[in-house]
């Protein structure tokens, strides 16, 4: 049996999504401890897909939503530090707060998740990285947890991280994680830290409701280069653009919807294609029921 005071119906996502687009989620569980979500998990009988949401940066949820359950991640995100200087996190915790909580402890090599947006789960999920590091250079290993309430602990090795993507079945949604780290000077790190926010600042298009990159790089290629060179800053699509600032983001400027903004980035797809002949991947997730 579910326990129905954690479990919600038809649940707005709009709210919890950085593009501020989405339809309802059928179910949503928003687990406040590692006891809630394992229980939850072993007695659900909803035979309906799951789907785990940290921050809601990096995702598009379609206008017609989920047909399945949600469960937000966002509560399980306490951090601590051991004798040895590992940093344990649950990956509900934002990126930006793990670079603070080490740099609060004086430990280093973590500065450049201040600069990611999003959760530590998904940072996992994608091996996000930014300003000359990556995941997968500070990560120990991960407890993930299946459908059934099934934990288990992979190892850095066992993920196979590679440039935005891992190799773990989607069965496993990432629940906590261990991060190696070394001493450092307070002072270095802080200011480390400012320089890479302060790059932000001037490169992307910060404080708007963007969620993040929205094309992975290629080995020979900047997508933004090729979305520039197409023609497609500023372009329009509704109430969605691409960004003056930055090409490779899409703003929902004026109450876009999730379709302005997928049709949005198809459309610049299509005219990268046409023009260079080079296929853009999407960065970003899509989740729900399509439109067609």
């Amino acid at each position: 049996m579910i326990n129905k005071n954690f479990l919600f119906q038809n649940k707005k996502m709009s709210n919890l999504t950085w593009f501020g687009v989405g339809g309802l989620s059928k179910y949503y569980f928003q687990p406040s401890s590692e006891k809630d979500l394992v229980s939850f998990l072993k007695d659900n009988e909803l035979n309906l897909p799951i789907y785990p949401l940290g921050a809601g940066s990096n995702i598009i949820i379609r206008d017609k939503g989920f047909n399945g359950i949600i469960i937000h991640f966002n509560k399980l995100k306490e951090i601590s530090i051991d004798e040895k200087g590992i940093i344990n996190t649950y990956c509900g915790a934002m990126d930006a707060d793990v670079a603070r909580f080490a740099r609060n402890h004086s430990r280093t090599d973590l500065e450049f998740l201040i600069g990611i947006p999003g959760t530590i789960g998904g940072g996992i999920k994608m091996n996000s990285g930014a300003y000359g590091s990556e995941i997968k250079k500070i990560l120990i290993d991960v407890t993930a947890i299946n459908k059934n309430g099934m934990l288990k602990k992979f190892t850095v090795e066992d993920l196979k991280l590679d440039y935005r993507t891992n190799k773990l079945s989607q069965e496993w949604m990432f629940l906590k994680a261990r991060f190696k780290s070394n001493n450092g000077s307070k002072d270095l790190i802080q200011k480390k830290m400012k320089e890479i926010i302060q790059s932000r600042k001037i490169s992307q298009p910060t404080g708007k409701k963007t969620g993040g990159s929205t094309f992975m790089n290629g080995k020979d290629f900047k997508a933004w280069e090729l979305i520039d060179n197409a023609g497609c800053r500023g372009l329009k699509k509704g109430g969605a653009i691409i960004s003056n600032k930055h090409c490779n983001f899409i703003i929902n400027e004026n109450n876009a919807t999730a379709a302005d903004i997928e049709k949005l980035g198809e459309t610049v797809r299509k005219k990268v294609f046409e023009k260079t002949g080079k296929k853009l991947k999407w960065e970003i997730k899509i989740v729900g029921i399509n439109e067609k």
